[in-house]
């Protein structure tokens, strides 16, 4: 079964090229030999695709004119050859044996599994930050876990490619939270494999990071919730779940837009927290 993994290893990057060269390397050094890698440049002007160009001869570079992560994400899965797509952030490096055993441990599931993902690392100014409880990955049946925050990493993550033309692409319309909305929509059907070892590093802490440039990460979360309970594809518990996250996560934002004497988010947002409790009685 192993030899039926042809793997594309999408990377969108912007402006980021001294990370992206670490990124690479960490792909390159992989003992998993069946894999394509695609660079996604989002109009970088460092010099990003001059420096690919050069000195990966072998990797396949894509220019995305849409700004944000999921066009950027999208096309890579377009141009992707591979029947798996293995996403790696610019500022991400894998363990050298990361796909090796993802693909081993799907291999050995007796149900068919459509995504994969791994335990990390993460850093921040080259310390390790120890992650909180909420944060902990699971495999099975997690859509529960998956809805106060995001629990699967795009860095981390195997996917089989046809599952795309079933739950649809990454959502171009969100700044942030876009995988959020797609593990969402993603585990609200499937069961996920899990790799129980740390075999994804994350560094985080530089400024243009996405969650540093938008405040309020949970509106784009409401939205992806709402979107998800409009689709009316949720068994009734599910259902429960969704609409109970996204009343606590409206009046959160209410409550904190009253504080600081917001009026225009209290406004929005209290408005739509009575339209859903509304629409929920019903």
């Amino acid at each position: 079964m192993v030899d039926e993994f042809k793997i594309s290893v999408v990377i969108p990057t912007l402006n980021r090229k001294n990370f992206l060269k670490k990124a690479i390397e960490s792909v390159l050094k992989q003992t998993f030999s069946s894999y394509e890698i695609i660079i996604i440049d989002n109009l970088s002007s460092d010099g990003t695709l001059e420096m690919v160009m050069k000195e990966y001869p072998t990797v396949k570079t894509f220019v995305q004119s849409i700004p944000g992560v999921s066009a950027t994400r999208n096309l890579g899965i377009e141009k992707s050859e591979g029947n798996w797509i293995a996403f790696l952030d610019s500022d991400d490096q894998w363990h050298h044996e990361k796909l090796k055993l993802q693909v081993e441990s799907i291999s050995e599931e007796e149900n068919k599994v459509f995504l994969s993902h791994t335990d990390e690392t993460w850093y921040r100014e080259k310390q390790i930050v120890n992650q909180k409880l909420k944060h902990r990955k699971r495999g099975g049946f997690i859509f529960e876990y998956c809805l106060p925050l995001c629990c699967i990493s795009p860095s981390s993550s195997l996917i089989k490619k046809e599952i795309f033309n079933e739950i649809g692409y990454f959502d171009e319309s969100l700044e942030v939270c876009e995988d959020y909305d797609f593990w969402l929509r993603y585990c609200s059907k499937y069961p996920v494999n899990f790799v129980n070892k740390k075999l994804t590093f994350k560094f985080g802490g530089h400024l243009d990071q996405l969650s540093k440039k938008n405040w309020g990460m949970d509106r784009f979360r409401i939205t992806a919730l709402e979107k998800l309970i409009g689709s009316n594809s949720l068994e009734k518990d599910q259902l429960e779940m969704t609409a109970e996250t996204l009343i606590r996560k409206i009046s959160i934002i209410v409550n904190g837009a009253k504080k600081r004497s917001n009026r225009q988010v209290f406004e929005i947002y209290n408005e739509k927290k009575i339209y859903w409790l509304d629409q929920l009685k019903k």
